[in-house]
């Protein structure tokens, strides 16, 4: 079986109408992309929580549907520019998209990564590459958290190079769950994780089973108010978030930390880590401990000054 791909550029104010009616003309699926990726003119369009747009589109938006092969393209495209009431019949392009082994070629893009110095993801349709190795089996998912993003591999070689056996650890906005396994694989006794995402506490919970860790605790942030752990201070925090969350919660975060206990922050891109230490220094104080294409690693001990 093969599809074909209907591609329409258009302008902002009418991306999102004219996804909707495509999809009520036969299209299969729809998305929306920047018509100017790749050139000077290329602008983000989602930044951090608390900064979406209210539209999910460009000023110079792309608009392509999947469709079946044997339907009516020009036809599609008529039957939507209609609904939508754009006076002239948009220009479109198509172009063919072959049958595959979709599950196959997904699992090509994804290799055991290797990560600190004794480390290694690795999917589940792979073998580990050391055996011997600290090894987490992960597979891409809804949750943030495969060992691929430079924010996570340097909160886990931070963890590596601080091994707590027998001391506590929280992961706050734990996604995945791989830095509360990885604490737990490197000895952590007592290891909790929370996240907003109800998704990401299913993902978690599944992943620590099959890593067989399944001692982890993970929770959304109400039931860990209402848990064991609601007055709880740890040995180790540790929060790979975004720059504008992790300063709103400075307070929160830094009152976590037992005294001379490290708190680790990461989801900060370099330029930004002075304003992010500067909201944590009534508390505690950071400094950059490593730094990874763009994004850094901030470190620091409860009572140390």
């Amino acid at each position: 079986m093969s599809w074909t791909e209907i591609v329409i550029e258009v302008a902002r104010e009418h991306a999102e109408a004219l996804s909707e009616a495509l999809m009520d003309a036969g299209a299969l699926s729809v998305s929306v992309e920047d018509a100017d990726e790749g050139t000077d003119a290329e602008k983000p369009l989602f930044g951090e929580p608390g900064m979406e747009p209210t539209e999910a589109a460009w000023d110079h938006s792309r608009v392509v549907a999947l469709t079946d092969d044997e339907e009516d393209q020009a036809l599609i495209v008529a039957a939507a520019a209609g609904a939508v009431g754009l006076a002239h019949l948009p220009k479109f392009t198509t172009r063919k998209v072959e049958d595959a082994d979709w599950v196959r070629l997904t699992q090509s893009q994804f290799e055991p990564i290797h990560i600190g110095k004794n480390i290694w993801v690795v999917p589940s349709w792979h073998e580990a590459p050391d055996p011997a190795a600290l090894i987490l089996e992960l597979d891409p998912g809804l949750a943030f958290g495969t060992g691929s993003h430079p924010t996570t591999k340097l909160c886990m070689e931070w963890l590596e190079s601080h091994p707590a056996p027998g001391k506590s650890v929280l992961d706050y906005g734990c996604g995945s769950g791989i830095l509360a396994m990885v604490a737990r694989k490197l000895g952590a006794i007592t290891v909790a994780g929370v996240d907003i995402d109800p998704q990401a506490i299913v993902s978690a919970n599944d992943n620590a089973v099959r890593n067989r860790v399944e001692d982890i605790q993970y929770f959304v942030p109400d039931d860990f108010a209402e848990s064991a752990f609601a007055s709880q201070r740890f040995d180790i925090v540790v929060a790979n978030i975004l720059s504008s969350p992790l300063k709103l919660m400075a307070p929160m975060l830094s009152g976590r930390v037992a005294d001379g206990g490290s708190l680790v922050l990461s989801g900060v891109l370099a330029r930004q880590a002075d304003e992010v230490a500067a909201a944590y220094a009534p508390f505690i104080k950071l400094t950059v401990w490593a730094e990874h294409e763009g994004w850094v690693c901030l470190s620091g001990t409860l009572g140390a000054r």
